[in-house]
This record gives structure tokens, sequence and C-alpha cells, in this order.
């Protein structure tokens, strides 16, 4: 093992997929295909959203900055693991992966509450329909998505300075693929309760609060659409928060069993699994599980597509 005695760590070292050695070109070839499929599909969703007006409503709008963000969290940590998959040495600088941390929590943390946001419209929706348009204006929207990165940059602050101001003087051998909370703290030399405390609260304010007011949304929903009379409206109804349903099991079940579990519980075989989850697989399926799916998306790509096929006519 590579130990710094009596100095400060000045790289990390990466070993996430060591113990795959020989898989590793083809673990390159999949994961690249995963991330250009996932690339073009979140490219195709917000160019649609953006060029077709029927689309220019706040479920859509929120649909669109929600595919941004995904893109963006990818971008901070699968091109570093594609080409870390076929170098020798696998290392970081030590501010490369502090700026690491904070750019993908900042990223991670506003996309739980901007899930949060996107369970109150739908919410506001249902419940709601005849003021729809007045309670989701489009200054609404952009303040819940002003709110939900303004909680994201605090906490992804915060977190990342705990972090990165203890002592790191032993091993600098990080057993995962990118700079994450847990591998990175188990190599510091020291750190405190407190510290350890408040990024356990900080984790619980992400994950818990946002989850408690999307809850809170769909108790209001289900019982909205009990009300109402017919099969066809209730599924209907229902039908346009399946999606969103999906995602936010997906995002929270991974997000918690991560980060909300006891320090003596961490095994980093099982978290660079359910990272790899979170960080290829899910920026891949949400997009199809949202969009590509849903009538009246494709019907606006077909009409995306036909007026860029023929644009004089």
């Amino acid at each position: 093992m590579e130990w710094v005695n009596e100095t400060l760590v000045r790289e990390f070292v990466f070993l996430g997929f060591s113990a795959l050695a020989s898989l590793q070109r083809l673990l390159f070839v999949v994961f690249l295909l995963l991330y250009l499929f996932t690339l073009g599909t979140n490219a195709i969703i917000i160019s649609t959203i953006v060029l077709d007006r029927a689309l220019h409503t706040p479920m859509y709008f929120f649909l669109s900055v929600l595919s941004c963000s995904e893109t963006s969290y990818t971008f901070v940590i699968v091109p570093k693991m594609l080409v870390d998959l076929l170098a020798q040495k696998k290392t970081i600088s030590f501010l490369g992966c502090a700026i690491q941390m904070f750019t993908f929590l900042f990223l991670g943390c506003s996309h739980s509450f901007l899930l949060a946001a996107m369970g109150y419209d739908r919410y506001v929706a249902i419940c709601n329909p005849l003021r729809y348009t007045v309670l989701m204006g489009h200054g609404v929207c952009l303040g819940l998505v002003a709110a939900a990165c303004a909680c994201g940059f605090t906490v992804s602050l915060v977190t990342t300075s705990l972090v990165f101001h203890l002592p790191f003087h032993s091993s600098n051998q990080l057993h995962h693929f990118f700079c994450d909370i847990s591998p990175v703290l188990k190599l510091a030399s020291q750190h405190s309760r407190l510290s350890q405390l408040v990024i356990f609260m900080l984790g619980v304010f992400v994950l818990v609060i946002p989850l408690l007011l999307i809850l809170v949304s769909y108790v209001r929903i289900i019982s909205a659409i009990l009300k109402i009379p017919s099969t066809v409206g209730r599924y209907k109804a229902f039908s346009t928060c399946a999606s969103h349903l999906i995602v936010v099991t997906v995002h929270y079940g991974c997000a918690s069993f991560i980060y909300l579990r006891p320090k003596s519980n961490y095994s980093s075989s099982q978290d660079t699994l359910i990272s790899v989850s979170y960080t290829i697989l899910t920026p891949l399926f949400n997009p199809m599980i949202y969009s590509l799916r849903n009538k009246e998306f494709k019907s606006a790509l077909r009409r995306t597509m036909s007026k860029t096929r023929y644009p004089l006519s």
C-alpha cells in the first residue's frame, strides 16, 4: 500500500474497480456507450422542450432543468472514471477531489429539492387545476429552482469544507471511483464526532425533508384522485404522477442507502455498486421514464423533428 507518513496527502489514488482489473477495458466500452446514450437522450429532451411551445408548461420546465442537472452530474464523474479505466495511474489531486465532491454534492442535493418542487407542481395541477397557471407561474417556477440550487450550494459548501479541513496524513488509496463523502472520510487521520454529526444531519436535511414534502403532496394528490368519479379520470390523473414517483423511489432509495447508514455499516464494494447505479444507470433511465414513454412528449418530438427536417414547409 502507498503510505504518506508525516506529510499531507497531495493526491488520492482511486481503487474503485481494482478488483476487476481484467474487465476494465470492457467496462470502459459499456460505460462509454451508456454515457453517450444518456447525453443524447437528455439533449433530445432539452431541445424538444425548448423548441416546442406546447411543452412550455411548468412540468416540462422542471423536466428540462432535471435533464440539465443529470447531464452535469454525470459530466462531473463519468469522464474521469472512463479515463481511469484505461490509465495505469488512477489519481486525482487533493484540490481536484474537493472540487469534484463539491460539484456532485451541489447537483445531487439540488436534484433532491427539485424533485420536491416537481411533487408540488403535480399537487397543484391535480388539487387546484383552475388556479394552476396562477400558482405555478413562470416566476414561481424560477423561484423554486433557485431555492433548490441555493439549498444544494449551501449543503455542498458546508459538507466539503468540513471534510477537507480534516488532516489527511495516512493512506491516500480511495476505495471508490470518485470522491464521495464516506470513502474520503475514511482516509482522514482524525475526525471529530461533531463533524460526522453535522454531515449526517445535512444528509437528513437533503433527503428526509424533501421526501416528507413529496409524501405530503402525494397524500393530498391521492385523496383528490379518489374523489374523481370516473375510472378513466382517476387513471389519467395518476398516470401524470407515476413517472415522478418512480424517479423519486430510485433517487431516494439509492441516496438513503449511501448517506443515511451508520458508519459501521460502510462497505466499499456495496457503495461502488450502488454509486454506479445512480451515476450511470439512473440518469440513463430517468429520461425514458419521464419523457420517451410520454405521449404528449413523443408528439412534440415528432413535430420538432418534422420542423427540423422541413424548415421551410
